[in-house]
């Protein structure tokens, strides 16, 4: 379901030339509209002990949803560095019509790479549903924000072109670092979104300051 629902947003995106920001927005709202429809607002209670070892199984003592991360990350990596359509994402995110005039297929690579990251979401909810040993409808709101800031600490650029796989990781971390670290602090949670929408401000303006040098 997640690489259908990204699958759609590269078509609209791409197809249509609808703006990426508000057909993603859009298509949140109507997909957190939809669980809560199917589930009529009531958490779904998990049984199957498989489905709970995703998220809250361990394998070596260490727990599987970093086997899964280490797994996706190093999947998305060898896509970027060593393949012709990791090229061309970089490629298209720096000047789309130049990419275009090179003979990149651009539309049907946003689609693709769309219908990945769709993937890549519906993972993280059968992750995060098997940590909570529940189907939460109301999981995941404001996850957005902490992929958004992970990415942008990590260095990827706003504008495109620019970004590394591994880097994220780095932003990921640093981001945990600072929510354990108010978590420990006793911050309120209303808080910890404040500091994260604030470190969200300051890294896009990091990134534009970056790219106007």
């Amino acid at each position: 379901m997640g690489f259908l629902a990204g699958w759609v947003n590269g078509f609209l995106t791409a197809r249509t030339k609808l703006p990426s920001f508000i057909v993603t927005l859009g298509s949140m709202t109507y997909i957190r509209g939809a669980a809560y429809v199917i589930s009529g607002g009531l958490p779904t209670i998990l049984t199957s002990e498989q489905f709970k070892f995703f998220g809250s199984g361990k394998f070596l003592t260490i727990p599987t949803p970093i086997y899964i991360m280490l797994g996706v990350y190093l999947v998305i990596f060898i896509m970027l560095k060593y393949t012709m359509f990791g090229r061309h994402i970089y490629a298209i995110g720096g000047n789309e019509e130049a990419a275009r005039l090179t003979g990149i297929k651009v539309e049907r690579t946003l689609i693709n790479v769309y219908a990945i990251s769709g993937l890549c979401a519906g993972l993280a909810g059968v992750v995060l549903a098997g940590r909570l040993i529940s189907g939460q409808p109301n999981a995941g709101n404001m996850a957005e924000l902490d992929a958004i800031a992970s990415v942008v600490l990590g260095g990827t650029s706003l504008a495109g072109g620019t970004g590394r796989i591994q880097m994220t990781i780095i932003g990921v971390l640093i981001l945990g670092v600072i929510r354990n670290g108010l978590t420990l602090l006793n911050v309120s949670f209303f808080w910890q979104t404040v500091i994260t929408g604030v470190v969200i401000v300051l890294a896009v303006l990091l990134d534009r300051l970056r790219s106007d040098k």
